[in-house]
């Protein structure tokens, strides 16, 4: 597919990757809130399929509903018009077969890094249990950490604890709403990696919202391109290079630029980018290149 396709409302469910069977399903999924007497439309005909054990993530810019459709299809908001269906089930409500790693930091403080894994698992027996969490902090890299407060952690690791809180119950769909977004930059760049590491060792489906294109082209087997409120699924893109991704290759750019010209930002960007050029040609300072594109900001 081509990254550079033209902008085009998606009304048919788009399939997953070729050969993975449907894990989930919308249906023209819409949305609307009432809003000091007014009909507030966050939502338009939502056609999507998510293949079992596909990574896919929701990209657009803030407000554009794509954490409204996340927590929909967890189940913890009902669509005011369409259906999502899990399993070819109609989703009503939260499972605890789905997990959800929300935008804030989720830990417990007053548990410990073994606690806070170990917190899904209370009716497993004893041994079991431990057995689990122990393997769970060994995959997310926090051996010797178990028995630390997350008062002693980094943002890092907090993270980290609540993406292997998240695995060690077993879930066939986790659900990740901008769960990197308060890290710094480097310790993004690593927890990426992690989350990659750790997700093809586990296959499990995967929904990542996020408003960082490098992030979705980094991560995702297909980025869906969601359009300013009400949200409408714009493009959906197969991100066709392998893991790991060199982000400097010629594919990965011709992929992360045509979804900048999708949006509408690279011309812009161009335009930002040569006045900062010129502006430190005049002061003597060099620009270095940016790396990072964001919907609504330009860092």
């Amino acid at each position: 597919m081509s990254s550079s396709a033209s902008a085009r409302a998606v009304t048919a469910a788009e399939p997953p990757m070729p050969g993975l069977p449907i894990k989930l399903r919308t249906e023209n999924v819409g949305m609307a809130f009432l809003r000091d007497d007014k009909t507030l439309p966050v939502l338009e005909n939502i056609n999507l399929e998510v293949g079992n054990g596909e990574f896919v993530c929701l990209l657009g810019p803030s407000g554009c509903g794509k954490s409204t459709l996340l927590s929909a299809m967890a189940g913890f908001l009902r669509p005011t018009s369409g259906a999502i269906l899990i399993d070819g089930e109609i989703v009503r409500g939260a499972d605890p077969r789905r997990i959800f790693v929300f935008q804030e930091r989720g830990v417990f403080p007053w548990l410990t890094v073994e606690g806070n894994i170990g917190f899904g698992l209370r009716k497993l027996p004893a041994k079991e249990r431990a057995e689990r969490v122990g393997h769970y902090i060994q995959m997310v890299g926090l051996e010797g950490f178990e028995k630390s407060y997350p008062h002693e952690l980094s943002g890092g690791m907090k993270q980290r604890v609540e993406v292997a809180r998240a695995l060690a119950v077993n879930p066939d769909v986790m659900f990740l709403d901008e769960p990197f977004g308060a890290l710094d930059s480097i310790t993004r760049m690593v927890m990426r990696i992690e989350l990659l590491r750790i997700w093809q060792a586990e296959r499990k489906t995967i929904l990542f919202v996020t408003h960082d294109i490098d992030e979705a082209v980094q991560l995702a087997d297909r980025v869906v391109v969601m359009s300013a409120r009400p949200g409408r699924i714009q493009q959906i893109v197969s991100i066709d290079i392998p893991h790991p991704r060199d982000i400097s290759s010629p594919r990965y750019l011709e992929l992360r630029d045509g979804i900048l010209s999708q949006i509408g930002l690279a011309h812009r960007l161009l335009v930002i980018s040569a006045a900062h050029r010129k502006q430190n040609a005049g002061s003597g300072h060099s620009s270095p290149r940016r790396s990072f594109f964001y919907f609504g900001d330009t860092r």
